[in-house]
């Protein structure tokens, strides 16, 4: 990508994020093999809303932009008439996609080589045997997003359409891409409440969700198929689950829009610092916050307890003020933002403690999220000081105040995410 086309986007980018934020992502997302970037999954119906139709088109536009081609996967819209079939839901987008200025290539059938039941002839079941990737790597050599539609095309040459789900599988296996997305009109998973769920990292949360089926846009999730796809993944391939419009908030934000899911890391508990490798930890913070860690911090810091991604790619540490849990360190590498690792390493701190406060410098740009996770803040003239579950006043006086005077271990240092 040009250097002025990328400041440009960046530019374009920078009322979603920060510019170290946009340009991390896309310094990761451009170092992969050009196929490995993303395997884009929509649902039909989406083209027959005009909205949605100008907005997916526009998404994957922007992203052939900044050099990023995704592989489109398009599944069959439910009816009977012409403009229903795969084929031509196939043409439509790559017409929506050219009106953009993208390069996009129709590839109708090709690619799934499928084998057929004979117990039911009127309605035959299709099982992929093989997927060809050839037409997929020459519309790459073209510059061109390939656009694929869900069919397989039986040993007699028999076109037949098979599941949208059985698709995506068989590409992610043989593609290993970073992302597999799926474009639905409601934009992510939801509670029962309506809530969106921003993100769910299996490694700590598969129990709360398993067994429940979410309904999103034409798609059906449920967690185990989730977690299936992602087993056969490298560790760090995600899912992401988002409306068409917000796409580039979704895959260039840390804060996103919709679903992410990963298979994450467990969490690792830690009450006293031998039970932890510290040389990993030092590094850990050393990186994440980009200024060295006082000599004697671990001697002098008495701890209470730690929470550790088991890579040591995110922790929390935390000690006892007052008889108040406080949170020291909050540091997460920046190759891991993004990723919901350090929200997976929250939910657990905060499971066992409903209690605790910190400080964070006023121009750290975590903030937004420690507004959101805290019930209050107080503002002095270096620090703002969070807390949680304080509800006596006087207890909330003596944190405050505790922030205002406790040395700092970090050399000018700030607490990150």
């Amino acid at each position: 990508m040009q250097s002025d086309t990328r400041q440009t986007i960046v530019r374009l980018l920078s009322t979603m994020a920060s510019a170290k934020e946009i340009d991390q992502y896309l310094k990761r997302f451009s170092q992969l093999d050009a196929k490995r970037f993303a395997v884009v999954n929509i649902d039909g119906a989406i083209l027959h809303d005009a909205r949605e139709a100008e907005a997916t088109a526009s998404s994957l536009s922007f992203l052939q932009q900044v050099g990023l081609t995704p592989i489109v996967l398009l599944g069959a819209a439910a009816g009977n008439r012409f403009e229903f079939s795969a084929e031509a839901l196939n043409l439509k987008l790559v017409e929506l996609l050219e009106q953009q200025g993208a390069r996009a290539t129709s590839i109708a059938a090709g690619i799934f080589m499928a084998q057929t039941s004979t117990g039911n002839t009127a309605n035959p079941v299709a099982t992929i045997s093989a997927v060809e990737l050839a037409p997929i790597e020459a519309s790459f050599h073209a510059g061109s997003i390939p656009v694929i539609s869900s069919v397989g095309e039986t040993p007699s040459g028999q076109v037949i359409e098979i599941g949208s789900d059985d698709a995506t599988s068989e590409m992610v296996r043989s593609l290993q891409p970073f992302k597999v997305i799926f474009l639905t009109s409601q934009g992510g998973l939801r509670h029962d409440t309506g809530r969106r769920i921003d993100s769910i990292n299996l490694s700590t949360e598969y129990d709360q969700f398993v067994g429940k089926t979410y309904g999103d846009g034409g798609f059906t999730f449920k967690i185990e198929q989730m977690r299936e796809l992602l087993d056969v993944l490298p560790m760090e391939s995600s899912i992401s689950i988002t409306n068409p419009a917000n796409l580039a908030q979704e895959l260039f934000t840390h804060k996103g829009s919709g679903t992410l899911i990963r298979r994450g890391e467990r969490v690792l508990r830690a009450t006293s610092w031998e039970e932890l490798d510290l040389t990993r930890l030092r590094a850990l913070i050393e990186s994440s916050f980009g200024r060295p860690v006082v000599a004697d911090y671990f001697q002098r810091t008495r701890l209470l307890r730690a929470y550790i991604s088991e890579h040591y790619r995110a922790a929390i540490i935390m000690t006892e003020e007052d008889g108040v849990p406080y949170l020291d360190k909050f540091a997460v590498l920046d190759e891991a933002q993004g990723e919901g690792l350090g929200r997976a390493v929250w939910k657990v701190m905060r499971e066992e403690t409903p209690q605790l406060f910190w400080r964070s410098r006023h121009n750290n740009q975590v903030n937004i999220f420690y507004y959101a996770q805290s019930d209050g803040c107080f503002k002095q003239e270096r620090w703002k000081v969070f807390w949680c579950g304080l509800t006596d006043f006087s207890q909330i006086e003596k944190c405050v105040a505790h922030c205002a005077v406790r040395p700092t271990t970090l050399i000018d240092a700030e607490t990150r995410q």
